[in-house]
């Protein structure tokens, strides 16, 4: 049975930092083409953030976490991470962690229809 099981939300202020960590059981990431992240703020549908590859050599951010945020991969562990600099308010959400299957999606990663495998989300509450 597949799980990616996230943590590291919390409740934090405008400015400081967070990293968010998704271990998997019943899958290695290292042989799903890609891992990533996505959120869903209340009232608003499920938006990619970040995404990275198999090797880790690949990386797509959406452009409002570019330079804030940073994806990551520990193979070893089968964890992908999520370092989260200079939240703001706007970043508060449920995050999502997710894996394509074994080989490279047709859609584009950067949809959630490109991943198949999700956790079940960590909050993250910036307050302003």
């Amino acid at each position: 049975q597949v799980q990616l099981v996230e943590s590291g939300g919390g409740l934090v202020q405008a400015g400081v930092s967070l990293r968010l960590s998704c271990a998997a059981s019943g899958l290695t990431f290292s042989s799903h083409a890609w891992a990533g992240w996505f959120r869903q703020a209340p009232g608003k549908e499920r938006e990619f953030v970040a995404t990275i590859s198999r090797s880790g050599s690949g990386t797509y951010y959406a452009d409002f976490v570019k330079g804030r945020f940073t994806i990551s991969r520990d193979n070893a562990k089968n964890t992908v991470y999520l370092q989260m600099d200079s939240l703001k308010f706007e970043d508060t959400a449920v995050y999502y962690c997710a894996a394509t299957p074994p080989s490279s999606p047709t859609t584009a990663i950067t949809t959630t229809r490109a991943y198949t495998y999700w956790g079940q989300g960590t909050q993250v509450t910036v307050s302003s």
